[in-house]
């Protein structure tokens, strides 16, 4: 089961890139006026000093004006801007007077272009390769090496490989700046704690003693981990962070939200004890989370839980990444360059040697590449461990299409569905899962069936209750006067029920049970054993003390009907996830067609044939993750210009392109969006040559921005 973490464990494209040379170089892109040299935003005219040879400090140019520090003079800084074509470190001159604040891994103030702008300095040397005059350090804005130099690497790393720019991943990397948390004198390292007694859940997989044993003996063991359903998963969790805990090496979770990563706080409180780790989440306030980011920095802890940000914690002796429930899309990093928490942790598990547990109920696609290339291990239970732990689930086929009369009163759920309720309402909570949150949050005629639109936008209309009008989800103007244009009737019918009608409904057919809500108005965190109908949107799903009685899985249409590559994968997850949360032996009934290959692997409980199955069509097909995939959005125009500036790869196959379903800003063109793709081994440098053209059209000012996506989730 283990693994050294060697060489040889490399994933197909996701080869180690070369340090970054310090700025000496002009990078690909850089445009260069003819006849005339690249010139550095760190140097400057008249008036400058001089970098020398030798020690490259200049004499002073005139009586009174600041010397250069008389050891390593040459600041290498990353200054904060997001222009391609200055995608590079920049050389600047240390005064003597910042000699001893100006270390490596601080924030500094520097002019750039004529403008003071923030920078983080990376590194310090005794000369500049620069034959012109560089400018001085403007002031230290605070001495705390917050930038080390492994997150420095990782990040050069990780924009080359997203076609990004520095400047963007270290924002994501390094949270800002508080002066009160950062005075505060800082926490006493905490000590190693004692090893595991046992491997705990880690038994019930035959491989996870030995993955354990790896992690204990400081090597790098790397495993793909099906979770069998059940609460256990948090137990198992903090039972591997501990194990690289008492060997020394430090740990980092990732998982997709607040929650889990209350959970997982709490399960590593009582498996490590008091203050040896600590939970990062958007929620603690700017103050709180840069402490405990501090403690992480300086080494008082060596474990960290935390949601998307916290994959750049920079937890020293990294021995062990964990990332659970990959497959979610809150794990996507809105914000450029995009980078997903699966491939970063799996670079900084090959950077540092470390562990690697990438965990779910179910499996992903990218996963599987994973163990299909050998760079990680499968970690899951044997068939009759999974048979005693799984729910058991019936398909009741979509014949019955929630159909409702005229008025749109009552749901219909299908017989097996409500007598499924009603018996298990006996034993405790029953989970409805709903797809589409809100109330009806899609219209269309009564008489037609044509889909009702604003008359202003052309946006959907909604309901937000019984007795409410209908109103445009795009603009928000109240439609009571709606007509149908092809029929003119004034009547309007439910396309698509959310989460709070069908409670509303659920509870009109069960009137003695209670009817909780958990979705975007209000998400629950835990539910007590009592008779209650909790209708939860996915992901929403609270948890029950005892586990649910039964999971209805309704509308299973909506999930599976999606124009998106990943819709059975994604249907799958949200199943799966929410069936975890029903007792063993309990009763699952979803509504979808049971000979579906997703609805399938529901039943038998197979997540990793489905995946491999998957993962074989998407190869056929040419999809990701199979081949790497780059999206361009933008205008026409930017695209044409961006694909000829790029000097493509020879496999490269460009897709579209083709108008973006979405609606334009006011005044603006339309969008469209081309997609470019390659196999997988071509990836990286499909990545950098966009980056190059990225910098082409960046030194020309042009004022179009193309926004560049690598594999983005969305693909159709």
């Amino acid at each position: 089961m283990s693994n050294d973490g060697g060489d040889s464990g490399l994933i197909p494209g996701l080869d180690v890139i070369p340090d970054a040379p310090g700025g000496t170089t002009v990078p690909p892109g850089t445009s260069v006026a003819p006849g005339k040299s690249p010139r550095r935003a760190g140097t400057q005219g008249k008036g400058g000093v001089k970098a020398a040879s030798g020690n490259g400090v200049g004499k002073a140019a005139k009586k009174g004006a600041r010397v250069p520090a008389g050891h390593l003079p040459v600041a290498r800084v990353a200054v904060d801007m997001s222009l391609p074509h200055l995608d590079r470190p920049f050389d600047y001159l240390v005064p003597n007077e910042l000699d001893d604040k100006a270390v490596p891994g601080c924030r500094i103030r520097v002019r750039f272009a004529g403008q003071l702008v923030d920078g983080l300095l990376l590194d310090r040397v005794r000369e500049s390769d620069h034959e012109g005059r560089l400018s001085f350090l403007e002031r230290v804005t605070s001495p705390e090496a917050v930038l080390a130099p492994e997150i420095a690497a990782l990040a050069r790393e990780v924009a080359d490989r997203y076609a990004g720019t520095l400047a963007d991943v270290l924002r994501l990397a390094i949270p800002p700046r508080h002066a009160k948390a950062e005075g505060e004198p800082p926490r006493e390292p905490a000590t190693a704690p004692e090893p595991p007694d046992g491997p705990g859940p880690w038994s019930r997989y035959p491989a996870g003693p030995s993955f354990l044993a790896a992690l204990a003996a400081g090597r790098a063991p790397r495993g793909v981990w099906t979770a069998l359903p059940g609460p256990e998963r948090v137990t198992a969790i903090a039972r591997a962070v501990r194990t690289a805990l008492a060997a020394g090496r430090g740990a980092l979770v990732v998982l997709a939200d607040g929650r889990d990563v209350a959970r997982v706080d709490a399960a590593l409180t009582g498996e490590l004890g008091e203050g040896r780790h600590v939970a990062l989440t958007a929620d603690l306030g700017p103050t709180e989370r840069y402490r405990r980011w501090l403690a992480i920095r300086r080494g008082a802890v060596k474990a960290v839980a935390g949601t998307r940000a916290a994959m750049f914690a920079p937890v020293r002796d990294l021995g062990l990444v964990v990332l659970w429930d990959d497959g979610d899309d809150v794990h996507a990093e809105p914000h450029a360059p995009y980078p997903h928490p699966r491939e970063v942790l799996a670079l900084r598990a090959h950077r540092s040697q470390a562990g690697a547990l990438i965990g779910g109920y179910t499996r992903t696609t990218e996963a599987t590449v994973l163990v299909e290339t050998g760079w990680a291990h499968a970690l899951t239970a044997d068939r009759e461990t999974v048979r005693a732990a799984m729910p058991r689930v019936r398909p009741v086929g979509d014949d019955f299409d929630m159909s409702r009369d005229e008025a749109a009163r009552a749901a219909r759920l299908p017989h097996l569905a409500f007598e499924t309720a009603r018996r298990a309402l006996e034993h405790g909570p029953v989970l409805v899962q709903v797809p589409r949150r809100g109330y009806l949050p899609a219209l269309s005629c009564q008489r037609c069936r044509t889909m009702a639109h604003c008359s202003a936008c052309q946006g959907p209309l909604a309901l937000t209750s019984a007795h409410a009008a209908p109103y445009c989800r795009w603009c928000g103007r109240i439609a009571g006067d709606w007509h149908c244009p092809e029929c003119g009737s004034f009547q309007l019918r439910a396309v698509v029920v959310g989460a709070r009608r069908t409670a509303e409904e659920l509870g009109r057919a069960f009137p003695g049970a209670a009817v909780r809500t958990s979705g975007r108005e209000g998400v629950l965190d835990a539910v007590g054993p009592g008779r209650a109908l909790v209708v939860s949107t996915p992901g929403a799903e609270p948890v029950a003390e005892d586990g649910y009685a039964a999971a209805l899985l309704l509308d299973g249409w909506a999930l599976l009907g999606r124009a998106d590559l990943r819709a059975a994968e994604e249907g799958l997850r949200r199943w799966m996830n929410a069936a975890a949360l029903v007792r063993p032996g309990g009763p699952v009934v979803v509504a979808a067609d049971g000979s579906l290959p997703a609805v399938q692997a529901l039943l038998r409980w197979d997540p990793v044939t489905f995946a491999e199955r998957e993962l074989g069509e998407r190869r056929e097909a040419g999809f990701p993750p199979a081949f790497r995939m780059a999206s361009l959005t933008a205008v026409p125009a930017a695209i044409r210009e961006l694909l000829a500036d790029a000097r493509l790869p020879a496999s490269a196959e460009v897709l579209g392109p083709v108008p973006v379903a979405e609606k334009p800003q006011p005044g603006q063109p339309p969008r469209e969006r081309a997609l470019v793709r390659v196999p997988r081994g071509d990836g990286l440098p499909l990545a950098r040559e966009l980056q190059a053209g990225q910098g082409v059209r960046s030194a020309r000012k042009t004022t179009e921005y193309v926004r560049v996506q690598m594999d983005p989730l969305e693909l159709i």
